[in-house]
């Protein structure tokens, strides 16, 4: 079975994703730097891809995979930046 998110919703400090059997993920947005630094009106302005497999901000260029949160993956780009 692939989990997929049904929908988001944001606090101050934590993106919840609903998933497709059940659960809901709280996810800190400061895994997100530019979830964080969006406004709310950025972060409510998302688009589902893949069945709900990914998630992605286009006025932020972010994209955000399920598979990545339930895996406890983090902002990717943040990684491939540090190692230089």
């Amino acid at each position: 079975m692939t989990i997929s998110a049904r929908a988001l919703r944001f606090d101050d400090d934590v993106m919840w994703v609903d998933l497709s059997d059940g659960r809901t993920l709280g996810v800190p947005l400061a895994w997100f730097p530019r979830l964080l630094n969006a406004t709310p009106a950025q972060r409510e302005t998302y688009e589902m891809s893949g069945n709900g497999l990914g998630l992605h901000w286009d006025a932020i260029d972010e994209d955000i995979s399920v598979p990545g949160l339930l895996a406890g993956r983090a902002d990717q780009t943040r990684r491939l930046t540090s190692a230089a």
